[in-house]
């Protein structure tokens, strides 16, 4: 019987005609976590063994003089990433009630380490080497318990790998690595695990035609056990003048923290730290490096207004814990999400995404309701909607609030809303969502 699906050609313009996979629209928030042997060292950032081994930043040759002996490698740290305190169904419970539909781990980033025991990385891997233990496995399967989705970011390059350098030196002209290494490594991935969502990565030194982006994806598109459900992002390939960010894959990243703050036309995702100055844990991080939950909200509701799914990132310890900062910020993000997730699951962006009077007013659509993030309460007690028409208004609710409010009309048109007053032990915060009922 001749198979009805369309075939996807390895080229661009057959690989975008591709439909994006609706649950990822839906799901609009999901949980980023940089775990490697990088987080042994926990200093600075998972780049460590690049600034350290290669660019030989002397903050990185300093720390690691200080504290570490003579001759020490970065392959030395394996063994100490230990994950003794791992447990994949506690993190799941975390994620689950922080109010994620879907989590994305680093099976392996550019330090080439695997969280799973890949047959591509012999003897450095989570299995050969430190935890003795499918991370990645362990992880997927709690996750899906859970009812959330779950994605693996996967590192094209590798920053100490011989066959990477040579490759590399060669000005992009042989292709070993990727033979041998990283195009197969992937797929096992893929095959093993059956990912609902691929974070490429690791793409930015080299031109897509070096990693051949499109044939892999064409493969993945056609042939995987994950073709017609797997989400993807924009990082195929990266040379001056020519990158696939922002113009090619499934859903963009465009860079990191992207947050245009208007309306995009391509799906888009803004991935994102808790920690303001790195995805990984930091020994050396302090309070005021951290996210306010407030600061937190108003991006989820900048993301989401404008059409994106926010992707926030937690960096477990070396020993597998998530550290009390981190799942706190979560777990406020899972208590405003459980008020106000009519306005942000399942939405779409309104007519307006940002209020035309009132700064921080961020609007979204859902089931027949617009909805109003107001980030800061009014200290006048009223709030002024620009954007709003009061002859299209029936009502208007704070959600959490039983009544509805009294709204009126500005000699402009636009609606003016006065706000309640709260109780101070009120769970109502951060930021203040209004569901307006229009006529």
């Amino acid at each position: 019987v001749q198979s009805l699906a369309k075939r996807y050609e390895p080229n661009w313009e057959s690989l975008d005609s591709r439909p994006l996979p609706e649950w990822y629209d839906q799901a609009k928030i999901g949980i980023f976590l940089h775990w490697g042997v990088y987080s042994v060292p926990a200093f600075n950032s998972a780049w460590f063994p690049e600034h350290w081994k290669i660019d030989k930043i002397k903050d990185f040759t300093d720390f690691m003089a200080k504290n570490y002996r003579p001759n020490f490698t970065y392959a030395d740290f394996a063994t100490q990433f230990t994950a003794e305190f791992y447990d994949p169904n506690r993190w799941a419970d975390i994620f689950k009630d922080a109010g994620a539909q879907y989590v994305v781990l680093t099976s392996k980033h550019c330090e080439g380490y695997t969280l799973w025991p890949s047959k591509y990385s012999w003897n450095w891997n989570a299995m050969d080497v430190g935890p003795s233990r499918d991370l990645l496995g362990d992880l997927s399967v709690a996750v899906r318990a859970k009812g959330m989705h779950f994605g693996t970011y996967h590192s094209w390059m590798e920053w100490l790998n011989p066959l990477y350098l040579e490759d590399k030196a060669n000005n992009w002209t042989t292709r070993n690595f990727v033979k041998t290494k990283s195009r197969p490594e992937r797929e096992e991935l893929i095959t093993k695990y059956k990912p609902d969502l691929l974070w490429s990565d690791g793409e930015y030194e080299s031109p897509e035609e070096y990693w051949e982006s499109t044939d892999f994806l064409s493969w993945l598109y056609n042939v995987s056990p994950v073709k017609d459900t797997i989400v993807v992002n924009d990082r195929w390939g990266n040379v001056p003048n020519r990158t696939t960010n922002c113009k090619h894959g499934g859903y963009w990243n465009c860079w990191d923290k992207y947050n245009p703050k208007v309306l995009q036309t391509h799906k888009w995702e803004n991935a994102m730290t808790i920690d303001r100055n790195a995805w990984t844990f930091r020994r050396e991080a302090v309070l005021e490096d951290f996210l306010s939950p407030k600061e937190i909200m108003e991006t989820l509701v900048q993301t989401v207004s404008c059409g994106g799914n926010l992707l926030i990132n937690a960096g477990p310890t070396h020993d597998g814990r998530i550290t009390p900062i981190f799942e706190e910020r979560l777990k406020q993000m899972g208590l405003w999400l459980k008020r106000n997730g009519e306005a942000i699951y399942g939405s779409k962006p309104w007519t307006h995404q940002n209020d035309t009077i009132t700064p921080d007013v961020w609007y979204t659509q859902n089931d027949g309701k617009v909805y109003a993030s107001v980030v800061h309460w009014p200290e006048s007690g009223r709030v002024l909607l620009g954007g709003l028409k009061y002859s299209t208004v029936a009502s208007i609710q704070l959600i959490g609030v039983k009544d509805s409010l009294q709204f009126t009309e500005d000699k402009s048109g636009s609606t003016e809303v006065t706000f309640p007053v709260l109780n101070p032990d009120s769970h109502i915060q951060w930021v203040y969502v209004l569901r307006i009922t229009t006529k």
